[in-house]
């Protein structure tokens, strides 16, 4: 088997020869001619059913041969049988959910999680109950109706890491959901750990370059089928010119993330020694809970920081206001680096005591590491540090 740079180079364009072409073409039908109306009644059925392709595409919504080249690219990424590609992250979770409610209708989750995907789960607008519990609890909560377990690892935003392998064992025979984006499969590939869905917002990593929204599942195609018929029904099927810049992401995927995760570890160790930072959170440091994992089940300690404050929320926005080379925005895994403020920001719709019982305090800061020289990061970032007004020193030693 080839190596996992050069497969990132080549995944999903076999068929690029017999094409024709260098690059991969962008499809934009909407509809496709049927001339023989029974094969064409023959592709509907197969596409609505899940199958992964057809003799006709029939309509967009059910098939896109530009999208399931990126399919075919990510599945060869993540060791998968195949993967279902969705126009986000979290229509992806949402497609998981929906299928696995045909086998019950309760989920565990291990805490912390991105929080949109906390929101949702607790909402219970997909239909399932929810419970909250910590890795250790899994195999003790779990019920006759248990559908699916949910982990995600490196957690999201603390970067706690969950044994994958203890935690496919506690499950038993309940499917295993890993949300992997944090680590992409560069550092990390959870099926061969024993999980059967691994997730991705491929917004991020993969495709790399803050300009594109999609959500990648990949798993065995006996799973995968089920998502695809969701797919169909729902119309969360990725757009093809959001397929290709993802695909086009993947070549470069495997530099972006060591060069990116390099300048964490140094930013890591640097902040840590930083008399304005309380604590750091960073596998690399053996800041997180188990952080030895990312000797075992990861290649590296990842590409994320974050990094809680002295002195709390106002030190914070101080941080997010003063930074000038660094982002002060939501999201990551793009070239450039990015700072945002998890609990008033991607998990303000997690309760506060939610929050706080997972680490998610009004100072901390989550660092979505670039491929910038890290001087240049550093020197921005110490900046911004050093800026925090006196008062708010002083506010917070008083209260």
């Amino acid at each position: 088997m080839t190596r996992f740079s050069t497969r990132a180079v080549h995944a999903g364009r076999d068929e690029l020869r017999r094409l024709g072409v260098h690059a991969p073409p962008i499809d934009l039908s909407t509809t496709y001619p049927v001339t023989d109306l029974d094969a064409g009644t023959a592709s509907f059925d197969a596409l609505v059913g899940g199958q992964a392709r057809a003799d006709n595409p029939i309509y967009a919504r059910l098939h896109n041969p530009t999208v399931a080249r990126v399919e075919d690219a990510l599945a060869a990424l993540e060791g998968t049988g195949a993967c279902v590609a969705f126009g986000s992250g979290m229509a992806a979770l949402t497609a998981v959910l929906m299928a696995r409610r045909a086998h019950g209708a309760h989920v565990l989750v291990v805490r912390p999680l991105y929080g949109t995907s906390d929101h949702l789960l607790a909402s219970g607008l997909c239909g399932i109950e929810a419970e909250f519990v910590e890795a250790g609890e899994i195999a003790s909560r779990r019920r006759a109706d248990t559908t699916l377990v949910i982990v995600e690892t490196p957690a999201n935003p603390t970067l706690d890491l969950v044994d994958i392998r203890a935690a496919v064992a506690a499950a038993g025979e309940v499917p295993v959901l890993v949300d992997s984006t944090f680590a992409t499969p560069v550092l990390q590939n959870p099926a061969a750990l024993g999980a059967r869905y691994v997730l991705h917002s491929a917004t991020k990593f993969l495709g790399g370059h803050g300009d594109v929204i999609a959500g990648v599942v990949c798993c065995a195609d006996e799973d995968a089928r089920p998502l695809r018929t969701v797919r169909a029904a729902t119309g969360g099927l990725l757009h093809p010119l959001a397929a290709y810049l993802l695909h086009r992401g993947l070549p470069t995927l495997a530099l972006r993330v060591e060069r990116a995760q390099k300048n964490a570890e140094v930013l890591a160790e640097r902040l840590q020694a930083h008399p304005s930072v309380a604590k750091v959170f960073y596998p690399g440091l053996g800041t997180v809970r188990n952080a030895a994992l990312h000797w075992t089940q990861m290649r590296g300690p990842g590409c994320l920081v974050a990094f809680e404050l002295a002195h709390g929320h106002a030190a914070a926005a101080s941080v997010m206001r003063e930074v000038k080379l660094l982002t002060p925005a939501v999201s990551l895994g793009s070239v450039d680096t990015l700072i945002q403020h998890p609990a008033g920001l991607t998990h303000r719709v997690v309760g506060e005591a939610d929050q706080l019982a997972h680490g998610i305090t009004p100072g901390l800061l989550r660092l979505s590491v670039g491929i910038e020289h890290v001087d240049d990061l550093w020197a921005d970032l110490s900046r911004a540090l050093e800026a925090v007004p006196a008062g708010v020193h002083r506010d917070a030693a008083a209260a």
